[in-house]
């Protein structure tokens, strides 16, 4: 991932990212990656929580959030980052506050409205990586879209019920054989028809389950970010949480273009 300008860290953030620090893989120079890095996320909800919360505890410097809802009372069984006397605000507005609360040393951009082309054409230019934790199939096409044609990685999630996916996409660079990665619709290649896949006010979730799959996408921006391990790029990583059972499924470019 392209990086900005790296930023000089304070005494008191070496401090806070000791642990970070001592870990060869990242050290003083990955540390410094992330304060200089601004990352998007899509949703402030189940997914978007434990993401926000984890990357405001990592130290990327700048996060945006789209979302244009309120926090209800049915949202705290699994959306951490609001609490009961954030009830009936922004919810952009409640997790701005929680990372506030958190991390001072990270700016906050708050967006209330929908991500779709018109928000990706004004305002993704300027972060570095997107992360989706929507809860629509509408958002997750159009994420995907938008990242791809602003040629930003995508970082993106899904959760029902007690089941719940993850992977990365990079469409627009190519692996070590020269084909380019796969697009989302490799993976899902159309839209279900509105109305058949149930979201989980109908059908109920559980609430663990969003920070397990989160916490996961946030470890894959963080390795993004850095530029450390194999992210999961052409693999699709799920998780059932009643099994407790982790699989992996490998994907690729369906019209096998090679790029250069």
């Amino acid at each position: 991932m392209d990086q900005n300008p790296t930023l000089p860290l304070s005494m008191e953030e070496i401090q806070r990212y000791q642990r970070h620090i001592l870990l060869p893989e990242v050290g003083g120079v990955g540390q410094q990656k992330l304060k200089a890095a601004k990352v998007l996320v899509i949703g402030a909800g189940g997914l978007g929580a434990p993401v926000l919360q984890y990357l405001a505890a990592a130290g990327v410097g700048t996060l945006g959030i789209a979302d244009d809802d309120h926090v209800s009372l049915s949202n705290l069984q699994r959306q951490v980052i609001h609490d009961t006397g954030t009830i009936h605000a922004q919810k952009t507005e409640s997790a701005a506050q929680s990372i506030a609360r958190l991390n001072p040393h990270v700016r906050v951009m708050r967006f209330e409205e929908r991500f779709d082309a018109i928000f990706a054409a004004t305002h993704l230019r300027g972060f570095d990586l997107l992360i989706d934790g929507s809860d629509n199939f509408d958002t997750r096409y159009g994420a995907a879209d938008a990242a791809e044609s602003h040629q930003r990685p995508l970082v993106t999630g899904a959760v029902g019920r007690f089941e719940g996916s993850l992977t990365v996409l990079k469409p627009y660079e190519a692996g070590a054989d020269g084909v380019l990665y796969p697009r989302y619709r490799d993976l899902f290649p159309e839209k279900p028809p509105a109305g058949l896949i149930p979201n989980c006010a109908e059908t109920g979730i559980i609430g663990a389950l969003t920070g397990v799959i989160g916490t996961l996408m946030a470890m894959e921006a963080i390795k993004l970010i850095v530029g450390i391990g194999e992210p999961l790029v052409g693999r699709l990583l799920m998780y059932n949480s009643l099994s407790a059972r982790f699989d992996t499924i490998n994907y690729r470019r369906r019209d096998q273009n090679r790029k250069g």
